[in-house]
């Protein structure tokens, strides 16, 4: 019989058990565990288990990722436990791993379980360990992004093999990702070795007995498309009125923290609509290995109603495709491999029509479905849980012949020049105390709120981007709907502008705020409604965002421009179709350019006569509308003028050194040098780290770092801004002193400009 594609190789996959070489006493497994309820803790466990199996000499330890405050209670195999959003937890793991006499770690990669963009803080481990890496790809996407491109290309580079699970993983990683095909090894997704059972057995232990039972499994979410097996039920009852279709899992845990549990709820609602709840079974819970066997073993007919093509590994799908099931499915890529050759029915997405006819198809013709059965069965024994166990010891033993080959240094001795020192760690302490009961206060006295100040849209505006920011670390802050509420009370809908100053009881100030204060709440909206996860939100902002442009076009601020094409540039990666912000960018960014061509001269390569506040912003909007629309005239102006800002900004000593705000510097007068303002750093850093992704210059990454470190100490008198025992930072540096305040603006300046070192350091440090 041929041996279906998604597990064909060169040689049988089918081998005598490996022995564990000399050298190779204890490997550790990366990645999620159970209880965590996931499928990638689901496969972990079953690895270690099946590897502890196959060499019990080999020592297994496994290293889980913490999604939630205090881990879980994991069994004695798991070592150390890696929390998902602290860089510095994966560093440790690495020092962990490096000093416990491991030869050998096994990543188990997915985009999601790791902290940082696109898992990105998973790179900060790998790039520290000294002995052989085998990373498993349980993604391998076609089209991905660019920091999930990064992060990719950068677990390739240092892995020793690349695993993956079918052809088109292979396909992929070679032909899209340029991996060498030598360096790939398919392994299929492991099975449970089960025995070919006739289904009626199992079905009196859950009442089924005379039913035909349906089933679908897994954690639920709206990606799983149940509402389309649903809506063929009633089709298929008029001809077999017998059947039973159970939905078996708990909701996805991320997805009930966010949306509760309201995709399983509209599923029934729909049932009971189509008359047809008397055949839907909803066990809502997360089973054992052992009971998920069991109602496998007791189904007539599994389906996966999957909505996404992009899917290019099921455990779901091998668990029920090994128990020789038969199985109805939509055209995912595993689906497509291991259902091949009679294995299974595939049917279109969304096609409720579709199912009902797969499903009448093979109920009314017994003798075939029970020969796909057959068919299934026996294609897959291969994938056994221990057969899988002894080609992953081979890989292991590969990558230890190409280490030997190619063998790395066990310690670079690198110099502080080589590698820059560490980040501090976040502290958002002092935020949480300047948040009131209307917004962010705008300013303290030392570290206390100072209610007489009241509030800005300004500084409202700026938090709420940071709590954007923060989502891609999967930090969910959890004033970000009382920033954004701020902004619409901020919001006069009668003039299309912003207010901008609230006092402490919160009557406004003012009756319109500046057009830098409107770009800046802009910028905000643009920010939240293109990157946020939070449907909430977003929605929100959209609304006000789709307000507040039109007053845009007739500003004539540039750093009211520069704000409005940061926010557009987000807000456009989400809907590239607006056609009237495409307008509005391009339109501003000519602005923007042909203003600094009138301005400029050999020694003032600067948008205006002044140098004044948050310079960078106006460089680094047209840095970033340059790269995204590819206008080379927009990126060479950003360039040209944040290189020179860049070096009028730099110390003798090599140290950064704001324009002062204590009368700034006009052309051709002299440049103030104090006082210098947090936010001149962080515009500064987020400006040069946009440039870097620009043109990946590693100069930028430098000047980025040059800046951060002004906060550190690294300045005019050699003492920190930030101040790490309350995670705020002090407004300013004076000629003598620091400025002790720790007010909103210089707090968030800092806070942004980590994030932003962080965030481009977990992808290419």
């Amino acid at each position: 019989m041929p041996m279906p594609a998604a597990i064909q190789t060169d040689t049988p996959l089918l081998i005598p058990p490996a022995s564990t070489p000399p050298a190779l006493k204890r490997i550790a497994v990366v990645g999620n565990y159970l209880p965590r309820q996931c499928g990638i803790a689901t496969f972990t466990t079953h690895l270690c288990e099946a590897l502890a199996g196959a060499a019990p000499d080999l020592g297994v330890i496994a290293i889980p990722v913490n999604d939630r405050p205090g881990g879980y209670a994991y069994p004695q195999r798991v070592r150390f436990e890696l929390e998902q959003n602290e860089i510095a937890s994966y560093r440790n793991a690495a020092d962990f791993l490096n000093i416990n006499s491991v030869d050998l770690v096994c990543v188990q990669h997915e985009y999601g379980i790791f902290g940082g963009p696109a898992g990105s803080h998973i790179l900060a481990m790998l790039r520290e360990l000294r002995m052989p890496l085998v990373s498993t790809l349980h993604t391998v996407l076609k089209e991905p992004e660019e920091n999930q491109r990064r992060v990719l290309d950068e677990i390739a580079r240092l892995s020793d093999r690349i695993v993956v699970m079918t052809r088109k993983g292979v396909e992929f990683a070679r032909d899209i990702y340029g991996i060498p095909e030598e360096k790939i090894d398919l392994i299929p997704h492991g099975i449970p070795d089960v025995p070919f059972v006739d289904p009626n057995f199992y079905k009196d232990q859950f009442g089924l007995q005379g039913r035909t039972v349906l089933l679908t499994f897994g954690l639920l979410s709206p990606n799983k498309g149940i509402e389309h097996v649903i809506t063929a039920l009633p089709e298929v009852l008029e001809r077999h009125p017998n059947v039973v279709y159970v939905v078996l899992g708990a909701t996805h845990p991320h997805v009930r923290m966010r949306h509760g549990e309201s995709y399983r709820y509209s599923l029934e609602r729909l049932a009971r609509q189509l008359d047809v709840d008397r055949h839907v079974v909803f066990h809502n819970r997360f089973v054992s290995q052992e009971e998920l066997l069991d109602f496998i073993g007791a189904a007539d007919i599994y389906i996966t109603p999957y909505l996404n093509q992009a899917q290019i590994t099921s455990g779901t799908l091998a668990y029920s495709v090994g128990a020789g099931k038969a199985v109805i499915s939509t055209p995912y890529w595993h689906a497509e491999e291991l259902l091949a050759d009679g294995r299974g029915v595939l049917v279109p997405f969304a096609d409720a029509r579709g199912i009902a006819r797969a499903v009448i198809g093979l109920l009314d013709n017994e003798a075939e479905r029970h020969a796909m059965r057959k068919r299934a069965y026996l294609a897959c024994r291969d994938m056994a849980w221990p057969n899988v166990a002894a080609l992953y010891l081979r890989t292991f033993q590969r990558a230890r012949e190409d280490r030997s080959r190619r063998p790395r240094p066990l310690f670079m001795a690198a110099t502080l020049r080589e590698r820059a020192g560490e980040l501090p760690s976040p502290n958002h302490s002092h935020l949480q105390t300047l948040t009131g009961p209307a917004g962010l206060f705008q300013h303290a006295v030392h570290t206390v709120p100072n209610y007489s100040e009241g509030y800005t849209t300004d500084d409202n505006a700026r938090a709420l981007a940071l709590s954007v920011m923060l989502e891609r670390r999967g930090i969910e802050w959890p004033h970000a709907e009382r920033y954004m509420a701020f902004l619409h009370h901020a919001f006069r809908r009668d003039a299309a502008r912003f207010r901008n100053w609230m006092a402490f009881d919160q009557r406004w100030l003012d009756e319109t705020g500046s057009e830098d204060c409107h770009g800046r709440a802009v910028w905000a909206l643009g920010m939240t409604v293109g990157e946020s996860k939070r449907e909430g939100l977003r929605g929100a902002a959209g609304l006000l965002l789709e307000a507040a442009l039109p007053a845009v076009a007739g500003f004539t601020s540039p750093r009211a421009w520069a704000y409005t094409l940061l926010g557009l540039n987000h807000y456009l990666r989400r809907f590239p179709g607006d056609r009237a912000a495409q307008a509005l960018r391009e339109d501003l960014a000519e602005r923007l350019k042909r203003l600094y061509e009138q301005v400029k001269g050999p020694d003032w390569l600067w948008f205006e006569d002044i140098l004044a506040y948050c310079n960078a912003r106006l460089s680094q909007a047209l840095i970033v509308t340059g790269r995204s629309l590819n206008r080379e005239d927009w990126l060479r102006a950003g360039l040209e003028s944040l290189d020179w800002l860049a070096r009028i900004q730099t110390a003798g000593r090599g140290h950064f050194v704001p324009i002062g705000s204590n009368g700034f510097w006009r052309r051709g007068q002299e440049r103030a040098r104090f006082d210098q303002q947090p936010v001149e750093a962080h515009t500064m850093v987020s400006a040069c780290l946009d440039a870097w992704r620009a043109t990946g210059g590693e100069r930028w990454r430098a000047e980025a770092r040059r800046a951060f470190e002004w906060f550190l100490g690294r300045n005019d008198l050699g003492l920190p801004l930030y101040d790490a025992s309350t995670g705020g930072c002090r407004d300013g540096l004076h000629p003598d002193r620091v400025n002790q305040n720790e007010g909103a603006e210089s707090t968030l300046s800092f806070h942004f400009a980590l994030e932003e070192m962080h965030q481009a350091g977990d992808i290419l440090g």
